[in-house]
């Protein structure tokens, strides 16, 4: 949203805005481009000579600044629609979907263009490590988009990337998530036959070529399809995989090509990238330079510091596929070392029981694993939300060491006296979760 504050002054608008807990460091930002920010949302933050509101996703009835809006009667519009009128039309929109590794493949592919000299705009969740930032708007001819599934605002539930004008779509796999907003596996399955509905016909729909999932959205498709993977039928098959500690070779086009990360999952990532690069005329030479120096992404598999001999790992991952992905990924690389997972059920979906049963599987490479308390669980019926005790207990009863501490500081607690040098910690949230990180850190250096 601060983004693209910025980027609508850049274009000649007055912008102002309103926001609640305002603070660094977007608060810096929007100041450093002369944006005024209203500190809550009273009817005072609205000046009265405005042409445009846009209305952010968190934004609900009840809240004064949107009922004002719709009591004046004025023009509104939701981010994803602000960016179809202003930035993306007459583009070429490369929209990456799925329920996992979206921003990896994202970054990945913004990143090869980047490296090509063609200096596309890009809105990715996550902050990339080549590119320094997660959104730039400008006006090149490119733009790559980690196109989200989940709903535009509280008017318009459709999903975010059906406004995205997508001349390339990317499925990178599809399972059940977002249980906050979607019924079941083919109530998301409909949401993205419509954004495959609307890929035109001198456009590309590249497909997991593994997931039946994907397969079964893209029948009855209008635009040219092409599977990627590792299976026989795929389009572009992934051959010759090579695991290594500091990395993956890989085979694609019957080219040869490395990643400086690990996990067959990132292999698959990066060669959606490298296929939807292609499409557009990039050089193999480009493209396999741009990933041999893809530096990876802040809070995937990013590691926090080394203290005591323990390394610290943050990562985003809240799904059982993406915590089991990441610990298969750090198992790899790591061999022998004792691995610890830590896991705050944060997202709207892992706070309720949708993944009960399915969440001890997903811990099968971690030696021991610790829970914490569900996030905000006054928001959600008693019999509606996990159970992370239950989680505990069944991995205590498959022979896993496993514990439930409600807090961060339990947590250390917990673990300082456990965890030893040559050990890693894995810390799953896509949250702050209380700054565990440092005090992790500052308690396996002897500071906590």
């Amino acid at each position: 949203m601060g983004s693209v504050a910025a980027a609508m002054k850049e274009k000649g608008f007055r912008v102002t805005g309103s926001d609640d807990k305002v603070y660094p460091p977007m608060s810096d930002f929007l100041a450093s481009r002369g944006i005024p920010i209203h500190e809550g949302y009273g009817e005072e933050g609205l000046p009265d000579d405005v042409e445009l509101f846009i209305i952010g996703n968190a934004m609900t009835r009840g809240n004064p600044s949107v009922e004002a809006v719709l009591n004046r009667k004025l023009p509104y519009l939701s981010l994803p629609e602000t960016l179809k009128f202003f930035f993306l039309r007459g583009r070429h929109n490369l929209v990456v979907t799925g329920t996992h590794g979206k921003t990896t493949t994202t970054s990945m592919l913004a990143w090869i263009l980047e490296s090509a000299g063609k200096n596309p705009s890009f809105l990715i969740g996550g902050i990339p490590s080549n590119l320094k930032q997660g959104c730039r708007l400008n006006d090149s001819r490119y733009f790559v988009l980690e196109g989200d599934e989940y709903d535009t605002a509280f008017f318009d539930k459709r999903s975010k990337f059906v406004h995205y004008l997508p001349e390339l779509v990317i499925v990178n796999n599809l399972e059940f998530d977002h249980a906050d907003i979607f019924r079941d596996l083919d109530d998301i399955k409909l949401s993205f036959r419509r954004l495959l509905n609307i890929v035109p016909s001198e456009g590309m729909v590249l497909l997991n070529a593994d997931d039946p999932n994907c397969i079964d959205i893209s029948r009855g498709c209008p635009a040219p399809i092409l599977e990627i993977g590792f299976s026989e039928n795929a389009g572009h098959q992934i051959r010759e995989v090579r695991h290594g500690k500091e990395g993956m070779d890989f085979e694609l086009f019957g080219e040869p090509f490395h990643i400086p990360m690990v996990g067959e999952f990132n292999v698959r990532n990066a060669a959606m990238a490298a296929a939807a690069a292609h499409f557009y005329g990039v050089s193999i030479g480009d493209i396999r330079g741009a990933l041999a120096s893809f530096e990876g992404i802040r809070r995937r598999q990013e590691i926090r510091g080394v203290a005591g001999g323990v390394t610290v790992i943050d990562d985003f991952g809240h799904h059982p596929t993406a915590i089991a992905q990441t610990l298969a990924a750090l198992r790899e690389k790591y061999g022998k070392a004792r691995i610890w997972a830590i896991f705050e059920p944060r997202s709207n979906t892992t706070r309720r029981a949708v993944f009960q049963d399915a969440l001890p599987a997903a811990f099968a490479q971690a030696d021991g694993v610790l829970l914490s308390q569900v996030a905000r669980l006054e928001q959600l019926p008693e019999n509606e939300r996990l159970n992370p005790a239950k989680v505990v207990a069944d991995l205590a009863a498959a022979g896993k060491q496993a514990f439930y501490e409600p807090s961060a500081d339990e947590i250390v607690r917990r673990l300082k006296p456990l965890a030893g040098e040559g050990d890693v910690v894995a810390v799953f949230s896509n949250g702050g979760f209380d700054g565990i990180h440092k005090k992790l850190l500052d308690a396996f250096g002897g500071n906590g």
